[in-house]
């Protein structure tokens, strides 16, 4: 049972005595929970950076200015192989593709340069144009004033006689 106090006075020191242990432990506790609640939301969730909107002008535009070089071909109908001077590559057809490389397929440049050839008038790609060229200037073919044993000898004159052809319709 309980006990019972004899005195009023007792009876209200034991009270405040009771109700300081309470509240000390009572405050302990409330400071312990909200530290561990701090700790634990700052471990468990990380906010990322926010991401703020910032307006910034864009840079002016430049405008490059390009020399565009048109290509220039010469074809070599005896091995269907064109030139170009400026690129400095010979393209061709090989099975179904088109190849650009610094030498003549199985040939040497020499002998390519000795064959006849003929300036073209286009300044795209060859593959392009390859139909109507080959049939114009068959292999074999030669300008007026050619023939195979030249060697590369008049090149100059197998040009202007390619020219003339022209002029002539031929």
């Amino acid at each position: 049972m309980k006990k019972q106090l004899a005195n009023s006075d007792q009876a209200r020191t034991e009270n405040s005595r009771n109700k300081g242990v309470g509240s000390k432990t009572g405050i302990v506790f409330v400071l312990g929970a909200g530290l561990a609640g701090v700790l634990a939301g700052c471990i468990g969730y990380v906010d990322g950076p926010r991401q703020e909107r910032v307006y910034a002008q864009p840079p002016p535009a430049y405008v490059e200015t390009a020399l565009f070089v048109q290509d220039d071909y010469m074809y070599y109908p005896d091995y269907q192989v064109y030139y170009s001077g400026r690129r400095h590559q010979y393209v061709y057809l090989e099975g179904r593709s088109w190849l650009s490389r610094p030498a003549p397929p199985r040939v040497s440049t020499g002998v390519v340069f000795a064959s006849p050839s003929v300036s073209m008038d286009f300044h795209d790609a060859p593959a392009a144009h390859h139909a109507t060229i080959v049939k114009t200037y068959p292999k074999n073919w030669t300008p007026p004033g050619w023939s195979h044993g030249n060697k590369g000898g008049n090149k100059e004159g197998h040009k202007e006689g390619h020219k003339k052809d022209k002029k002539e319709g031929n």
